[in-house]
């Protein structure tokens, strides 16, 4: 194997795990890179004991402080961002430009973090006489993050910086499948200068998570996966009297008008298909073709047909995965729906043992297929014809889901009511992928997310920290009630 086994990091610690490991591979070839120890309650416990241990002296580091650490930091992301993007593809199968692009989002989220200072200063005002009232934002103490397999170290960033500059100890569960980056990121903060049990990393599965729930040492928890386990995560953090924000899956869908610039469309589509290998929640897997968009139609297959697999597209990250998104395929095309560019018998001659699916694009699906209605999480592109605007947001919404949806248009009116009527958090127009840049959050509606506000920017420094209302008075001279005037 090419890595030593990974171990979790506890209070500064490596600590090796066992007696149950995974088996982690490489998705461009199958091989086998290391293992991973699936941890316990026990596991955890202690991770949330060394958190605890560390968590008051770091909240008593004044804030313009601890935001030194990720100053530091965000050099190291710089300094190391080849060596952390190689280390991407290596575990997840990324091509070098979206694994460089992955770092990238990381450092601006680092940045975001080092602006807090100004951003959480308190409120002061004399509500009566020689009477003051103040607000001041505190940390929680122990928070967790559950992570998923897509961006190693994008989401973890989504909650690390943050959490931790607002004077929170953090214990991250990275996915089983791509351990790695987690590592990394715990050397970079502690050479950073993060102090030892203010960041903890423990490896494992389902009961893992679940301990992560049920601990009363852990104020919060976040997640990003599947909607069905955003759901359990939420329900029983909440019923643990946890503050919980979870983020699930989705069905992102893009409406194409006829007066839609051609070339910005297609490429606009294609790359939100097909970027990632389509294994993110902002992928969008549904294109809504308004009547008369034959010809954009025709350059996104074209452009698919065009692209090369192991270049432009890398692997997905198992074989169940792929055989998942081939059977989506197969199914959408036994019911009716016309391939016209099929993925499935892609392969790369030089790593006959990767898991490899090529940009698909599948026309005439109904709304009521599969295809149509579930998360892919692959490069397929299911067109779905209608006859208006109007038709089309209806399809949209449809979706329980509500992460994402997009209109390319050239026409401003036809632009806002997209804006004004479709039902997710995130709308682009003329953009395929409207992720917000900081300083706003991310975060979408429905059955995309559970819980209040967002993962990141503004929002989540209410997610981080509570409140604290102080009221003072000195003077004699202001009476004997303070709200005396």
């Amino acid at each position: 194997m090419k890595y030593p086994d990974v171990r979790h990091y506890l209070g500064g610690q490596w600590v090796p795990g066992g007696p149950r490991f995974l088996d982690v591979h490489n998705p461009a070839d199958g091989s086998i890179i290391t293992h991973v120890p699936m941890g316990d309650a026990a596991v955890a416990a202690r991770a949330v004991e060394a958190a605890l241990k560390a968590q008051p002296a770091w909240a008593a580091v004044p804030v313009k402080e601890r935001v030194q650490v990720f100053y530091r930091y965000k050099a190291l992301l710089e300094r190391h961002l080849p060596e952390l993007s190689a280390l991407i593809t290596e575990e997840h199968g990324k091509i070098k430009s979206e694994a460089d692009a992955e770092i990238f989002k990381a450092i601006e989220l680092t940045e975001f973090a080092c602006s807090l200072p100004q951003l959480i200063a308190g409120e002061v005002l004399e509500v009566s006489r020689g009477v003051e009232c103040r607000v001041e934002r505190v940390s929680l103490g122990v928070v967790a993050a559950i992570n998923p397999f897509n961006f190693p170290s994008m989401v973890p960033h989504w909650t690390i910086p943050n959490a931790i500059a607002l004077g929170n100890a953090f214990i991250m569960k990275p996915s089983e499948q791509v351990p790695l980056s987690a590592g990394r990121i715990a050397e970079l903060l502690h050479e950073a200068g993060l102090p030892d049990g203010v960041f903890n990393i423990v490896h494992g599965d389902r009961e893992v998570a679940e301990a992560l729930c049920d601990h009363p040492g852990i104020r919060a928890v976040t997640f990003v996966g599947s909607t069905t386990v955003a759901q359990q995560v939420y329900r029983r953090a909440t019923g643990n009297l946890k503050r919980a924000l979870c983020l699930g899956g989705a069905k992102n869908h893009v409406i194409v008008m006829p007066d839609a610039d051609p070339i910005m469309a297609a490429g606009g589509v294609l790359a939100a298909m097909a970027g990632c290998t389509g294994q993110r929640c902002m992928a969008a897997s549904v294109m809504v073709a308004v009547d008369g968009t034959d010809h954009i139609v025709e350059l996104i297959a074209n452009e698919a047909r065009a692209m090369v697999v192991g270049r432009d597209v890398g692997p997905v990250i198992s074989a169940a995965a792929k055989a998942r998104i081939e059977t989506h395929i197969t199914e959408a095309e036994a019911g009716g729906a016309r391939v016209l560019v099929d993925g499935r018998y892609a392969s790369v001659a030089s790593k006959p043992g990767g898991w490899y699916v090529g940009p698909t694009v599948i026309d005439r699906v109904r709304p009521d297929m599969a295809l149509a209605r579930e998360e892919v999480f692959g490069p397929v592109l299911a067109i779905v014809r209608t006859g208006t605007l109007d038709e089309a947001i209806a399809v949209e919404n449809a979706s329980p889901y509500g992460n994402a949806a997009s209109i390319f248009t050239e026409s401003g009116g036809a632009a806002r009511i997209a804006m004004e009527r479709a039902s997710a958090g995130m709308v682009g127009v003329n953009v395929g992928v409207p992720v917000p840049r900081e300083p706003f959050g991310f975060g979408g509606w429905n059955d995309s997310r559970f819980g209040a506000g967002d993962i990141t920017g503004r929002s989540s420094i209410e997610f981080w920290t509570q409140t604290k209302k102080i009221t003072t008075k000195w003077n004699r001279e202001a009476g004997t009630s303070w709200m005396s005037k």
